[in-house]
């Protein structure tokens, strides 16, 4: 089928944004309808009417029940091969679908269209040599791994009912009821309302009031709500409070010995071999979390000495797969959509940065010749499979599974990348506090 091509001067048709271009095709009408007439008979071959022999159809049949969908399909084709010859002789990388429409003409002879699409941008690498990367480093010792079982412990806590006056890290069962001025207000009241006291779970006020009373003692306090407090209505406000504790509770954490470690997957229950797998598990996570650090000032930096313009028709497509993911996630924790629904502009930055981000790594790739070093991937794949009761089993299983093989040597090409940069960059490196490393303070 004859189709001829042409690009538009850019002073006829300016481009909406400098990756944006516009190709105007043409068809040949009786190339077009010959194959639309081929297709029909293909279609004929293959149709079976009531007093017909198979394939033996009246064609005026075959186009009243297939004419639409034979021409949709040979116009389709047509311009996919006009378009795909237009790019790959103007050797442009399209991003994204084109927008192909049907074009006003006079001919008699040919269908005209235009197809207007994105190409990707030119990306060149910047220069790393007065970028600065601060390189936090910490180094596990027995501390941690004392810090660490002690934290197992409490997630373990259980409570005694204590006869003594509450305090932090008690828990205690209260009835309470609000009034603003005389008046009670909405979502002040409760019976039998448990909290531990210290985790947050009420205003320091509030549990600064409870702190001191014993089971059956009674107290009324005053307190005024944050300005900042969720409910408008009470931000700021003055109320009093009419408190009665039911029932304290002291914590009793559980001692580290057989049964202990057996609780944490210690089979044997044995105290050396639990410590051990604790610090093991330690320094992977203290491990994952400095690289986790590293990497994100260096991708920030090859954003910052490496300006692109990320295609709109890609951000676009990040921006439905980021919203496709936030649903699921909180289909998981059983917020249906309906409930909430994702808005598009909240992740226009994320699927902006990700873009670009996507954009720099692959010409970094294409650069450097970087390649996944098989050592390299069995040694990520094996600590990752040292979480699980299996490891070698787990080893087996990514190494039977392609496509799961093929995440992980993506994962070694990208922390060849960061090397890459540190190698070129100024690395500073200094000291972590273990609190902050893990998040547990700001």
């Amino acid at each position: 089928m004859e189709t001829t091509v042409a690009n538009t001067p850019e002073t006829e048709q300016p481009a909406v944004n400098p990756l944006e271009r516009r190709i105007d095709l043409s068809v040949a009408l009786a190339d077009f309808e010959k194959d639309v007439a081929q297709r029909l008979q293909r279609m004929g071959r293959k149709l079976k009417l009531p007093g017909f022999r198979p394939g033996k159809a009246p064609i005026s049949l075959v186009t009243r029940q297939y004419g639409d969908e034979a021409r949709h399909e040979a116009l389709t084709d047509a311009l996919d091969r006009a378009l795909g010859e237009a790019v790959q002789a103007q050797q442009l990388r399209v991003a994204g679908y084109p927008k192909i429409e049907a074009k006003a003409s006079e001919s008699t002879t040919h269908l005209e269209f235009s197809a207007v699409f994105e190409v990707y941008p030119e990306v060149k690498v910047g220069a790393f040599d007065d970028v600065a990367i601060d390189r936090v480093v910490f180094e596990v010792t027995d501390a941690e791994v004392d810090s660490t079982l002690d934290i197992l412990r409490q997630q373990r806590v259980r409570y005694e009912e204590a006869d003594r006056a509450a305090s932090a890290g008690d828990q205690v069962v209260i009835d309470f009821l609000g009034r603003k001025g005389d008046e009670p207000f909405a979502g002040g009241q409760a019976t039998d309302y448990g909290f531990v006291l210290g985790r947050g779970a009420m205003l320091a006020d509030f549990e600064a009031a409870v702190v001191g009373l014993k089971a059956g003692e009674s107290k009324t306090f005053e307190m005024t709500f944050p300005a900042d407090y969720p409910a408008a209505e009470l931000a700021g406000q003055a109320v009093s409070f009419d408190v009665t504790v039911k029932k304290v509770s002291a914590p009793v954490l559980p001692e580290i010995d057989a049964d202990f470690a057996r609780a944490l997957g210690v089979d044997d229950g044995d105290l050396v071999r639990m410590r051990s797998e604790i610090e093991g598990n330690l320094r992977r996570e203290v491990k994952k979390r400095l690289r986790s650090r590293v990497k994100e000032q260096v991708l920030d930096a090859l954003l910052k000495v490496t300006p692109v313009q990320a295609p709109k028709a890609l951000v676009e497509d990040e921006i439905k797969r980021l919203m496709d993911q936030a649903r699921q996630e909180m289909e998981q924790r059983g917020v249906k959509g309906k409930d909430f629904p994702v808005q598009p502009e909240w992740f226009v930055d994320q699927a902006v940065r990700r873009i670009q981000l996507g954009l720099i790594l692959a010409q970094v790739i294409r650069e450097t010749e970087l390649k996944a070093d098989p050592a390299e991937v069995r040694a990520i794949i094996e600590e990752a499979a040292q979480s699980y009761e299996n490891p070698e089993q787990v080893v087996h299983w990514y190494y039977g599974q392609p496509e799961r093989l093929a995440e992980i040597e993506a994962v070694a090409v990208e922390a060849a990348v960061v090397d890459w940069v540190l190698a070129k960059a100024k690395v500073n490196e200094h000291p972590i506090a273990f609190e902050e490393l893990m998040g547990r303070k700001s």
